[in-house]
């Protein structure tokens, strides 16, 4: 007997491949038994049924390595629970190198591993020769072997999803195609499916390569597009092992995994074909197709793997597969509440990793519906780091030829990616260009990250050891701290709010007491009810009632999003991200040198540390703050974006009596660290509290204001604080030797006490930086009596723990 929709439901789940019955377990799972899952066809069509099946538990970040350990946990848990096999076959992966980046890449990945009980081992050449002699190890140097890791059967793990979901309470219907979304005031109030209106509280779109255009039809930025993606299987080969592992050979940009006595041949080229490039759009009954074959596309990288792998070169093609996958601006997958309609989820682009992940972006995904935020850094998955230009035509298909080989590309510190560039430029561009800048993009300007040297190139030439750019960068830093430097910060968030009630919601938002008088600037927090920190910002009072909000250029859509979660619903925030331009003036001559082009009065005394006001230069008001984020004397220098071109001419013509020097983000974060201030995003996230980060001092005990995260932080200050955050030096510092970045282990003797969050080389200081948290088992004073190591590419170096930041300065008497 057919089963009848259901009139209303709490969540309804839009999409019946691995994702969308991974959400609709946990929801289940996790006690709203009250969800559905609608899927158009039947479960896995579209993209799961031809996926590559492979697990693998390591990702790049903390946060998304948990999300895969989990899954891959979760799928041989449930196997047994539902009595449904997922078709495990944990032969082990193997990721092999054939140039000095690749092995430091993979060493820096087997370090990693260590942070998270990931089971990894270091192979030379010859022990990659003898385990497994179908391997060609002519060009190759060395590999890590996964043990744990391998393959799952797309189909099995879903319908074992499938038949946990039912098992728990959630319904699935299949045959039902979503026709529309439904909302009301702005939120989220029903579906209709077959002609049927079914009312709901919540959405999550687990649509995969359709997502991007359900989203566009409910006015919802969903960037992603889907790309033809090609694997050839191959007749039966005798003796072939059954237990070989995945075999991942990056610098051909393929894989291979044993397939039932045949070889899967996958690729991941470095430019793709986006699919369905005459309609761009993915056909409504598109659902166990398949595209032609397109061998010629093909042929070059078959040819690598023959090479590679030899026993391929008399082996027939019994398959050769070609179809859509899609992918995202960054191959990360994008989660969490979209900013354009409330109680509307996302949990889609999987980026060809569905398989491996699927489990455990259920699971967030589920936990974030229910409790409304997540305690974990996920922002690399959350869909508010992208703006609505992210899903427009022109930037998406152009950005995923680029993408998908970004998978096995080269993920080089630092790198910037090619395809879609100049989508938002700053008035003074060419200035810019003019002088030497490199450009990277931040917040989707491009934004200067350094600038060449005369007769030099404005090029990055990536490494993981010295930085190209590291002359730049010493003298752009050395100058700022003897001199004055320029740094553009125009893609800073920008917010305003004007209210009676401005200051009182700002009070009940913020940590810190917010000043109600002109000219006051604040820094704060604003945290979840849990008191994990959700945004890092500063607070300026412009006029009684009147203030604007400031934060980093990554967050801008996130940080908006919270705020207007928080405020009342008659009170407006207007962004104003575009409409100024920031320029950041900062050392010791940076207050003689706006004296020669404004008459205002800006001695210490006039001006003081954390103040603002509208000063004049050239006839051009402006908004000046005496703030700096490079631990100098400095000035943030809000104008017009009309005005911006003419105001930084007259800066650096008027400069060039005080050697200021144009300087770019890179030097910017170096000097951020020589002064001890954290980031968000690096050191400071949902995951971390203000007490375990330091940062009490934006916590204020004086207001009576009941803030949002207010009773958690008491009960935080109560108990014991199980980690901290710690500032570190080498003992012996080179620049690029080694290669401090994130997430490296720290050691206390033989054993990992915490993991690094930014490392930096100092110029100015000659040292190598690293932040970081450790177990708060010892003090920092006990700390420097013991033998501390952070280790880098399977390495231990000597580091110092530094109870101070190397720079320190007195602000308010400057």
């Amino acid at each position: 007997m057919e089963k009848k929709l259901p009139d209303s439901t709490k969540v309804v789940v839009i999409g019946g491949g691995v994702v969308g019955c991974s959400v609709a377990y946990h929801l289940a799972k996790f006690g709203w038994k009250d969800t559905i899952l609608l899927e158009r066809d039947q479960l896995t069509s579209g993209t799961t049924w031809h996926a590559a099946g492979l697990v693998s538990q390591l990702g790049p970040t903390a946060a998304i390595t948990k999300i895969r350990k989990y899954t891959l946990d979760l799928y041989k848990k449930l196997e047994k629970e539902v009595d449904h096999s997922a078709g495990l076959r944990l032969n082990g992966a193997l990721s092999i190198a054939q140039n000095k980046g690749r092995w430091q890449e993979l060493k820096r990945q087997a370090t990693t591993a260590q942070l998270y009980d990931v089971d990894v081992k270091i192979l030379d050449k010859e022990k990659i020769k003898k385990d497994y002699p179908i391997i060609n190890t002519d060009k190759v140097i060395g590999g890590i072997l996964m043990p744990g890791d391998g393959a799952a059967d797309p189909s099995g793990v879903t319908h074992m999803l499938a038949k946990g979901a039912r098992m728990h309470g959630a319904q699935i219907f299949e045959k039902s195609p979503v026709e529309e979304i439904l909302t009301k005031d702005g939120r989220i109030s029903g579906v209709k499916v077959n002609g049927q209106k079914i009312d709901c509280e919540y959405i999550v779109l687990a649509s995969g390569m359709w997502s991007r255009q359900i989203g566009e039809k409910a006015g919802v930025s969903i960037p992603l597009y889907p790309a033809e993606h090609f694997y050839i299987i191959t007749e039966p080969i005798t003796d072939l092992s059954k237990t070989l592992p995945v075999i991942r050979d990056f610098d051909n940009r393929t894989y291979i995994k044993e397939d039932a006595g045949k070889i899967l041949v996958g690729i991941f080229e470095g430019n793709s074909i986006p699919a369905w490039n005459k309609t761009n759009k993915v056909p409504e009954n598109f659902s166990f197709g398949e595209f032609p074959e397109n061998f010629e596309h093909f042929e070059p990288y078959l040819a690598s793997a023959i090479d590679r792998f030899p026993i391929l070169e008399k082996a027939g093609i019994r398959k050769f597969f070609s179809g859509p996958e899609s992918f995202t601006p960054d191959t990360n997958t994008l989660l969490g509440e979209v900013p354009e309609i409330k109680n509307f989820f996302v949990c889609c682009g999987l980026n060809s990793i569905g398989i491996g992940s699927g489990g455990g972006v259920g699971k967030v995904t589920a936990e974030w519906l229910m409790t409304g935020h997540i305690n974990q850094d996920i922002f690399s998955y959350d869909i508010k780091r992208f703006q609505k230009f992210h899903s427009e035509l022109g930037f998406i298909k152009k950005r995923i030829t680029e993408s998908l080989g970004d998978l096995y590309g080269m993920h080089w510190p630092f790198k910037q990616h090619k395809t879609s560039r100049n989508v938002k430029t700053l008035p003074h561009h060419d200035n810019l260009k003019s002088f030497g800048a490199c450009f990277g993009v931040s917040g989707g300007y491009e934004r200067p990250m350094w600038f060449a040297l005369d007769g030099e190139k404005a090029e990055y030439e990536y490494s993981y050891n010295y930085q190209s750019w590291y002359p730049s960068a010493e003298y752009e830093t050395n100058n700022t701290i003897k001199n004055v430097g320029l740094f553009d910060l125009t893609p800073f968030s920008k917010f305003e709010i004007k209210s009676d009630k401005a200051y009182l919601e700002l009070q009940k938002i913020c940590t810190a007491n917010i000043k109600n008088d002109p000219g006051k600037c604040v820094y704060t927090h604003m945290l979840n009810p849990d008191g994990g920190i959700e945004t890092d910002l500063t607070v300026v009072c412009l006029e009684k009632n009147h203030f604007r909000i400031i934060s980093s250029a990554a967050t801008r859509e996130r940080d908006k999003f919270h705020i207007r979660k928080y405020l009342s619903k008659d009170i407006e925030l207007k962004d104003i991200t575009d409409n100024l331009c920031v320029f950041g003036l900062f050392g010791p001559k940076s207050r003689e040198l706006i004296k020669t082009i404004s008459k205002e009065n800006l001695d210490n005394n006039n001006f003081k540390f954390g103040t603002a006001k509208y000063i004049t230069i050239d006839g051009t008001k402006i908004w000046a703050q005496r703030l700096s984020y490079v631990g100098e004397l400095g000035y943030e220098l809000y104008v017009d974006f009309k005005d911006a071109k003419k105001i930084y001419e007259i800066l650096v013509e008027k400069g060039r009596a005080f050697n200021l020097s144009n300087c770019g983000m890179h030097s910017m974060d170096i000097m951020r660290m020589e002064s001890g201030f954290l980031h968000w995003g690096h050191d400071i996230s949902p995951e971390e509290n203000q007490y375990q980060a330091g940062l009490t001092f934006t916590i204020s005990n004086k207001k009576e204001t009941d803030f949002i995260g207010k009773k958690a932080l008491e009960k935080i200050k109560k108990g014991k604080i199980k980690s901290r955050f710690a500032m570190f030096t080498l003992k012996e510092s080179k620049p690029g030797e080694p290669l401090l970045l994130h997430d490296e282990p720290i050691y206390l003797e033989d054993k990992i006490i915490g993991r690094s969050t930014s490392g930096n080389y100092s110029f100015n200081f000659k040292k190598n930086l690293v932040f970081g948290y450790i177990n708060n088992d010892f003090s920092d004073e006990e700390l420097k009596s013991k033998k501390l190591f952070i280790e880098v590419e399977k390495k231990k170096y000597p580091i110092i723990v530094q109870i101070k930041s190397l720079k320190r300065t007195d602000f308010k008497n400057l």
